[in-house]
């Protein structure tokens, strides 16, 4: 059994001792941490906080837990049952609550679930305000409500708030799509993405929906990162019933991938080249990504004049940067779209509909579209170290090591060469450096990791 406590909230496998894995135990105590904070920083007991969840199996019990201890600590919910993550975010706002709690494990398998924590806008905690919650739930440090306080309970079913937000984007031309006659296919790995994801189709106008694994039962078809490795089926599925672009998305629908029309991967770090190169076309301006994302976004970003800036890895990271540089388009380069004039938050269905506009008035197929952008190829590798090694000494001596090249070091150490990139990130539970590296080949990505790899065992060796 697994359990983990993190600033970004806690997530586990279902079953076992509490503090082992996600037990009932575990669940009541976060929750009720979760409405202390909120009540704080609310400045007041009757808080408003909406719950929503993917189709896990665990996912009534474990929503059943949330939900009765936050009216037991004198929250007000707005449960909003099956729901994506983009659609519980933007309920927060559209609720005008004071927080929310998505009960998904995201790409994890179906024994873990988790508890995703959520500001007043909508967005993920902060570090610090993470923090405040692990401390709160270490001391138990939270008082139920007395039996004239509790808190009372709303249900409401938000998609098609969702979808028809997504139409209402300047951006998204329905009538474009409509006109196009697309053939879509959508795999939805039997979670929420299956109901929301159909739905929008048939609203922009889809000529016909191929439906695969679109059945919210929480039993996945297949592993539910949405990787080429998971996808060989539902390729060839693509492939053979004529399709014009395929949709993936992982289980809460904040991930979105594209095959093509011949079952080709377009590759998930271009879906948001894809959707940046046709936002920047219309509303011309500056991206950010992540530090291990594919650097074909800074290249379509320069091509259209605006300026690329690299955020630490992690969602609300990235948002940051995107405020702080007032980008028009980022994400991640895991098929995370975030689009500012939607919300500050990753959402496939924003995703799927800019890329269906985008497709529809390029004229193009779905593998020709993806021919036009610079290829590019990253080699994902580790390196283990006995425990006793300072791997922050490391990851300084690299910094030295390649000074006088592009050196980023907000998270890790990126070190920028004139066509590649490798990124050292150390884990946070183990003796463990992360090697990403980025080049106009996969030889040449793996060339530059295994250089990398020498250099660190020299250092240690020293």
């Amino acid at each position: 059994m697994t359990l983990i406590k993190s600033i970004s909230g806690i997530r586990g496998t279902i079953g076992g001792q509490p503090g082992e894995g996600l037990s009932p135990v575990d669940v009541v105590k976060y929750a009720a941490s979760y409405a202390t904070w909120a009540q704080k920083a609310a400045g007041k007991r009757d808080v408003t906080l909406v719950v929503g969840r993917d189709a896990r199996i665990s996912g009534p019990m474990v929503a059943s837990l949330v939900i009765n201890t936050l009216v037991g600590m004198g929250c007000n919910v707005v449960n909003i049952g099956l729901a994506t993550t983009p659609t519980t975010e933007l309920a927060v706002t559209g609720e005008n609550a004071d927080g929310g709690i998505i009960l998904t494990a995201s790409h994890n398998p179906k024994q873990w679930n988790a508890l995703k924590l959520l500001n007043n806008k909508g967005e993920f905690l902060n570090a610090e305000e993470g923090q405040m919650i692990l401390d709160v739930a270490e001391a138990e440090s939270f008082n139920f409500a007395e039996v004239d306080d509790l808190g009372i309970v709303t249900e409401k079913d938000y998609t098609d708030i969702h979808v028809q937000h997504v139409l209402d984007l300047e951006l998204v031309d329905k009538a474009a799509i409509e006109a196009a006659g697309f053939k879509v296919a959508i795999d939805a790995v039997n979670s929420v993405g299956g109901v929301a994801i159909p739905t929008m189709l048939e609203a922009l106008g889809v000529k016909e929906v191929v439906e695969i694994n679109c059945e919210a039962t929480g039993h996945f078809a297949h592993t539910p990162e949405p990787l080429p490795e998971n996808l060989v089926e539902t390729s060839e599925i693509i492939r053979r019933k004529g399709v014009d672009v395929g949709f993936v998305v992982d289980p809460d629908v904040d991930r979105l991938a594209i095959i093509n029309e011949d079952g080709t991967m377009f590759n998930e770090e271009y879906t948001l080249v894809a959707v940046a190169d046709y936002v920047l076309a219309h509303t011309p301006g500056n991206t950010v990504s992540n530090l291990s994302s594919s650097r074909a976004l800074r290249v379509i970003t320069e091509k259209h004049g605006g300026s690329y800036a690299a955020g630490a890895v992690g969602e609300v990271n990235v948002v940051a940067k995107m405020r702080e540089t007032n980008a028009v388009i980022g994400g991640e380069g895991n098929g995370g779209v975030i689009y500012p004039a939607s919300h500050s938050g990753r959402d496939a269905l924003v995703g799927v509909a800019l890329f269906l506009t985008h497709l529809a008035k390029k004229g193009m197929k779905c593998s020709e579209l993806r021919a036009t952008y610079p290829n590019y190829f990253i080699s994902k590798n580790k390196i283990e170290l006995t425990p006793e090694i300072d791997v922050d000494a490391i990851l300084v001596q690299m910094k030295e090591k390649y000074q006088n090249e592009e050196v980023n070091d907000i998270d890790g150490v990126k070190i920028d060469f004139e066509n590649s990139w490798v990124h050292l990130r150390k884990s946070n539970t183990e003796p463990i450096i992360r090697i990403y590296s980025e080049a106009q080949s996969m030889d040449e990505a793996e060339q530059l990791a295994q250089q990398i790899i020498g250099d660190i065992k020299q250092i240690t060796q020293a």
